[in-house]
């Protein structure tokens, strides 16, 4: 629990003021969603190579310890310049390393849970919660006037996570050829590609949110304290699922959970594109809870109970690649040539369309599985 803390920690720091950093050095929000786009896309590459060696090597604990560090050190390399080639170039290889290491710890967290079955990932993943609300709050005060140092409070939190790392069970992984062959075996399972299909949509949306929301609260007169507040409310906001997780499982389907994640994905979309004072956003952030967290765990938890036990982190660096890679880049870098096109507010009201799309796609799709009632082919267990 802790080391999520301090992981979602750094997350909260990067994730939520870098784009007020690239605004600030005087980028345009297409430049802007080109930095926050391709970095995921050198991910999408780094990602299967992170989760064959999680698989193929001795302990997945040394692999994420590489993650951590490489993160660590390439932050610091940030601020030496603002030349947009030099923040290309850097970016995508800090996001090379950091983007795994939420995978790989839920596939490390969730193969321990699998031997202590009294334990809870969603009380685990709470201080992952706890941290990112904590950090929200804390570094929005302090990047009112020194927001450069987000890069080595950033890999202050790395290195905090390394030495919890060490204090971890050694989680074994087993050798499979999960890049050739076999990983393409994951594709096949029609339930975990329909799931990843709602997840990836609702995902695109918000990778567009969390590369440009920043930038539109602040544009409506938010300062970096109110920034952090509305992300303390956003994260807060997932408690109640975190708490309940277990319970909600085995009451609603997880095809019903997906599609209640993106109704809500499509609500608060349409709330941010007609609201037009700042204080009024924070209520709608408590949306958060019912969208990011649902995913994540829910994807999570859905493929560490689906996926052969050989191949269990390359499924969640599967769901990673997609939602944290592909569905990232589309959502920053179309989202930032449509924003200087059209506007931030138009854009997130075209968000609210797509997530609305998706509800009643998807929705149809479960109805008519459960009228036609096919077992074999159930998507709604």
């Amino acid at each position: 629990m802790l080391f999520y803390a301090v992981i979602y920690m750094g997350n909260a720091v990067y994730g939520t003021f870098l784009p007020v950093y690239l605004f600030n050095a005087k980028f345009s929000q297409e430049q802007i969603g080109m930095l926050l786009s391709l970095g995921p896309l050198i991910a999408m590459l780094g990602q299967p190579v992170w989760g064959a060696l999680g698989d193929r090597a001795k302990t997945k604990n040394s692999v994420l310890a590489f993650l951590l560090i490489g993160s660590g050190i390439s932050i610091m390399f940030f601020p030496l310049s603002h030349q947009f080639t030099y923040l290309l170039i850097l970016i995508c290889v800090f996001m090379f390393f950091q983007t795994s290491i939420f995978a790989l710890s839920d596939a490390i967290t969730l193969e321990e849970l699998d031997r202590r079955p009294k334990w809870n990932f969603g009380w685990i993943r709470l201080g992952g919660t706890i941290g990112f609300a904590t950090m929200s709050l804390v570094f929005g005060i302090v990047a009112k006037s020194h927001i450069n140092s987000m890069f080595p409070v950033y890999a202050g939190t790395m290195f905090a996570g390394l030495l919890l790392l060490w204090c971890f069970p050694p989680a074994a992984s087993r050798q499979a050829n999960v890049t050739g062959k076999r990983f393409r075996e994951l594709f096949r399972n029609r339930k975990l590609m329909f799931y990843l299909g709602i997840n990836f949509i609702v995902q695109v949306t918000l990778g567009y949110y969390y590369a440009f929301f920043p930038i539109y609260f602040k544009e409506m007169g938010a300062d970096s304290l109110l920034l952090g507040w509305s992300m303390v409310i956003s994260s807060m906001s997932e408690l109640p699922f975190l708490l309940f997780s277990s319970w909600i499982f085995k009451r609603i389907s997880i095809s019903m959970i997906l599609i209640i994640a993106a109704l809500a994905s499509g609500v608060r979309w349409f709330l941010f594109s007609i609201i037009d004072q700042p204080y009024w956003i924070l209520p709608v952030q408590a949306l958060h809870g019912v969208i990011f967290i649902v995913l994540s765990v829910t994807l999570a938890t859905f493929i560490n109970r689906e996926v052969p036990a050989e191949w269990k982190a390359s499924g969640q660096t599967l769901n990673g690649l997609l939602s944290l890679g592909a569905a990232r880049i589309i959502g920053s870098f179309f989202g930032g040539i449509m924003s200087a096109a059209y506007g931030m507010r138009q854009v997130f009201l075209y968000s609210s369309w797509v997530s609305m799309a998706t509800v009643v796609v998807f929705g149809l799709v479960v109805w008519l599985r459960r009228k036609q009632n096919v077992p074999s082919a159930s998507l709604t267990k």
